[in-house]
């Protein structure tokens, strides 16, 4: 295209500005993207706020952004799946195909891993991307650009819960109802889980996961969860707090399954593990999860949309990532890179 395009570049510790740089071309397998809608991620604040998670360092300027959804308007030379004028999901990273974890399908381990927002990789708080044909998912009309961004924490879910096994008679206990949690209610409550029990010390998200499916949820600030009588077979735990944790496993049948999704530096114990012969497995993105999230957010099982909280533009990315900071009721802002806020 050979012209300037607007992005909002993270050049330190709650810096944003915004620059222009040239829109770019798409390689032979490449789809350029022009970008409709960011979710704003956890990770995206962390890296705003301390510029690293663990360690992947910010050491130059970076576009943040990863939850994106948009319209193809060019494709390489060799493109045969895509057309111009499609509406797509992005799916984040791209992997090397080639590596041992890439040729057993476990392609979210690729330690070569292209991911948007991770440094070095410039993420979508942009006008524009480029991405490769295979991570760009053709959407249906039913789903809105917003949905269609948040696909990707959609997938975290879908994920984890299939890790989890769930399945209809399943008892789920979800740690933690931020976004990714109350995703997990939704994936869990569309797999058919007998009951759906969230913990939180936030009522403004407990009520969110009332609406969202959960059958109980639980203010562990006011009332420890060993007050109450729960029982579960899995434990999706996306909080990444040791107390949460620690509760969460005395609930636990024995033989039941806990997966680690939150993010948190959290010590397990050995005997609680033992003494129910509990499985247990962490999450780290996803793989060929796309088409099932896509199909659930596309068939109405999952509601994408509840989780939004604010609209933002290009220039107001900054609001965008200090919104959860500054209201304690926000769940999830959408930037929209290519026109100002609804």
């Amino acid at each position: 295209m050979n012209e300037n395009q607007r992005l909002a570049v993270l050049h330190g510790i709650r810096d944003i500005r915004i620059e222009e740089r040239l829109v770019p071309e798409p390689g032979p397998r490449q789809v350029l993207v022009e970008v409709a809608a960011v979710g704003v991620c956890g990770s995206d604040v962390h890296y705003y706020e301390h510029g690293r998670i663990a360690d992947f360092v910010v050491r130059k300027p970076l576009v943040l952004g990863h939850e994106a959804s948009g319209t193809i308007v060019a494709v390489g030379e060799q493109v045969r799946t895509l057309t111009v004028g499609q509406r797509v999901a992005l799916e984040p990273g791209v992997p090397c195909g080639t590596c041992r974890e890439c040729r057993l399908g476990r392609y979210n381990l690729c330690p070569d891993v292209q991911f948007f927002a991770t440094p070095p990789v410039d993420g979508a708080f942009a006008e524009y991307v480029v991405i490769d044909e295979a991570f760009a998912h053709p959407i249906p009309a039913s789903l809105s650009d917003e949905a269609a961004a948040l696909v990707e924490p959609l997938s975290v879910a879908v994920w984890a819960a299939g890790k989890a096994r769930i399945e209809p008679g399943t008892a789920v206990l979800v740690t933690g109802a931020g976004p990714i949690g109350l995703l997990c209610v939704q994936v869990a409550r569309a797999r058919a889980a007998s009951r759906i029990v969230v913990t939180d010390v936030s009522d403004h998200r407990l009520q969110a996961a009332k609406r969202m499916g959960a059958d109980d949820v639980v203010n562990v600030r006011e009332r420890p969860l060993s007050t109450r009588d729960i029982e579960a077979n899995v434990l999706l735990e996306c909080s990444g707090n040791q107390a949460a944790v620690e509760s969460a496993l005395r609930c636990m049948m024995p033989g039941g399954t806990v997966v680690l999704v939150g993010m948190g530096d959290v010590a397990l114990s050995i005997d609680a593990f033992q003494a129910k012969e509990l499985w247990v497995t962490g999450t780290f993105r996803y793989a060929h999860a796309y088409p099932a999230s896509i199909a659930l957010a596309g068939s109405g099982s999952v509601h994408l949309e509840g989780l939004v909280t604010g609209h933002f533009g290009l220039d107001e990315v900054t609001a965008a990532l200090e919104a959860f900071r500054n209201d304690p009721t926000s769940l999830k802002a959408i930037v929209h890179p290519n026109s100002r806020a609804p």
